[in-house]
């Protein structure tokens, strides 16, 4: 793939890139791809509210205690 950068003194204090316009096309089609809404199950529904509500009770482990639960050391 070929891009042109274009220094930050040409452009007034931000760097461009250029692509082509193909490229360009495929990066938006895989960033829409990434933000994609999920439809959630009921069951889903139900433990996504179980958890925030553990969350707000302060009834959850850290990744540190976790880790130490499972015997992890890194």
């Amino acid at each position: 793939m070929t891009t042109i950068t274009i220094p930050k003194k040409i452009t007034k204090g931000e760097e461009l890139i250029i692509i082509p316009r193909k490229e360009y096309e495929g990066f938006l089609r895989y960033r829409l791809k990434e933000y994609e809404e999920l439809t959630l199950t009921p069951f889903q529904k139900r433990r996504l509210q179980k958890a925030r509500g553990n969350l707000a009770k302060g009834k959850y482990l850290t990744i540190h205690e976790l880790k130490s639960k499972l015997g992890i050391k890194n």
